[in-house]
């Protein structure tokens, strides 16, 4: 199993960009969580199968229907599987 952990820059606050991502994350079975940060970025981890991960990260270059994403900063790891499921963090 591998985690991602990921910031997304870009148009990405605002419009249902967290809500979305979960949505996705738990159509896939991956586990982990989305939120807000103070600066405007998205950041989450996210668990799952590489191929999954791939995938979850395909989707979030695109994002939400009313997001603009500029960037995807990945860092790779390998994990335990340490999350329950998918939520958002406020």
């Amino acid at each position: 199993m591998n985690k991602i952990n990921v910031i997304i820059t870009g148009r990405v606050q605002g419009v249902w960009f967290r809500k979305y991502t979960r949505s996705k994350a738990k159509e896939m079975g991956l586990k982990g969580w989305v939120r807000n940060e103070s600066n405007g970025n998205v950041a989450l981890i996210a668990e799952g199968s590489e191929e999954l991960l791939k995938k979850f990260l395909y989707w979030l270059g695109k994002g939400s229907p009313e997001a603009e994403v500029d960037t995807v900063n990945v860092n790779w790891e390998e994990t335990k599987g340490i999350f329950k499921s998918f939520e958002i963090i406020k």
